[in-house]
């Protein structure tokens, strides 16, 4: 008898066959999703992540707008309309090339967009998302402060009324495309609590600096936002949203996102050292071959199907209306932590080589430390969650 021929590397980690759970055209979608990013991102993007740039910014916005990537699940106003899940899958597509491409489209479509489409007035919609779906146009989301992570509801950016105008102060602190973006939605303090603005960065006032020196998200444009006496009109203001419910809402769509998105990162590395044990020798035999190899790759493999699993689950409940923000927190929660742990035990399997960007595992590695930190660090998701098991919370 002949010794059973190994799968496929994308064959044999679906051992769930999670695949067959899909439909025919959320098939098509991630297939055009993966296409794009193996022509126009994969070839480029180690370079990227070594200058710590996104030179190839405008032109992805472009082709991602082609695509239908930027809001896809918004409907109207140029917007694909297209499941949750599909634009899970897409994120998952697109964070497998890098966790920076995923977020360049995670915060123009999940924060930025979402914003203006469910709490905007329907001039600021028909302005904006068009151009934005279309690529044409790039956004931001101006929440995070330098000292105010955790908790936005104790940011001091403040917004006060001049006339028929608002007179914008204050910083804001990692924001991802800002210093690139055509338009930033900003949440500040105002009397009658915390508001978003629809704020043009090119309004006198308005500045953003790049943030340099980052070791993780290195092919991303993150930058400090400045707002120094910005003035606009009353029409600036999101008028739907009122308080930090705004805010929050526009982060559990980019949570969303990341629940599918941070397996990229895990598929990726773990195919990587599948393929690597396959064809690294030591002493003679394949490193495959000894027990301690295929005991790690065992575990990231049952850990990736098992957040897969989650993720389609997770989706499925969103298209249905269903979801609610503490299962977004338990995705988060569960699929970066076993992303980050699949891509530390990949890099061992590689050795030395596991540090190179040679190969996408390190680089992965990286990223997801700052996934870990944003849309609500680790600690903030296990808070929720106890709370829910609970009914105490135990933020404060």
């Amino acid at each position: 008898m002949k010794p059973a021929q190994p799968l496929p590397v994308a064959d044999a980690i679906d051992i769930a066959n999670v695949d067959s759970l899909l439909t025919d055209e959320e098939r098509e979608i991630r297939g055009a999703v993966r296409s794009f990013c193996s022509q126009h991102v994969d070839p480029h993007v180690a370079e990227w992540f070594e200058t710590g740039d996104l030179p190839a910014a405008r032109e992805l916005a472009r082709g991602f707008g082609e695509l239908g990537l930027l809001g896809m699940h918004l409907e109207g106003y140029g917007c694909a309309g297209m499941s949750a899940t599909s634009y899970g899958l897409a994120c998952l597509e697109l964070e497998s090339s890098d966790s920076g491409i995923r977020s360049f489209v995670s915060v123009q479509g999940s924060l930025a967009m979402y914003a203006i489409h469910r709490w905007g007035s329907e001039e600021q919609r028909t302005q904006w998302l068009p151009q934005m779906a279309s690529g044409k146009a790039i956004g931001c989301f101006g929440l995070t402060e330098p000292d105010r992570g955790s908790d936005p509801g104790g940011m001091l950016t403040s917004a006060r009324r001049d006339g028929g105008d608002w007179v914008i102060d204050g910083r804001k602190m990692w924001i991802t495309n800002g210093s690139i973006a055509d338009v930033a939605v900003i949440w500040a303090q105002t009397d009658e609590g915390i508001r978003g603005f629809v704020v043009p960065t090119s309004t006198q006032g308005f500045s953003a600096t790049r943030i340099p020196h980052k070791l993780s998200l290195r092919a991303s444009i993150t930058s400090e936002l400045v707002l120094d006496g910005v003035r606009v009109p009353d029409a600036a203001m999101l008028p739907g949203a009122r308080g930090l419910s705004g805010p929050l809402a526009c982060l559990n769509e980019a949570r969303f996102g990341i629940v599918f998105g941070a397996l990229g990162a895990a598929r990726s590395s773990l195919e990587t050292a599948v393929r690597y044990s396959r064809e690294r020798e030591q002493f003679g035999r394949p490193i495959g071959a000894f027990q301690l190899t295929q005991a790690k790759l065992a575990s990231m493999a049952l850990e990736y199907q098992k957040g897969l699993l989650l993720a389609m689950h997770l989706g499925r409940l969103k298209d249905a209306g269903a979801l609610h923000h503490t299962q977004v927190s338990l995705g988060k929660l569960n699929n970066v932590r076993e992303s980050l742990e699949i891509c530390r035990t990949a890099r061992t399997i590689l050795g030395a080589n596991g540090i190179s960007l040679e190969y996408p595992v390190i680089r992965h590695m990286n990223n997801l430390e700052s996934v870990l930190t944003y849309e609500g660090t680790s600690e903030m998701h296990t808070l929720v969650v106890g709370q829910h098991l609970t009914g105490i919370a135990s933020f404060r």
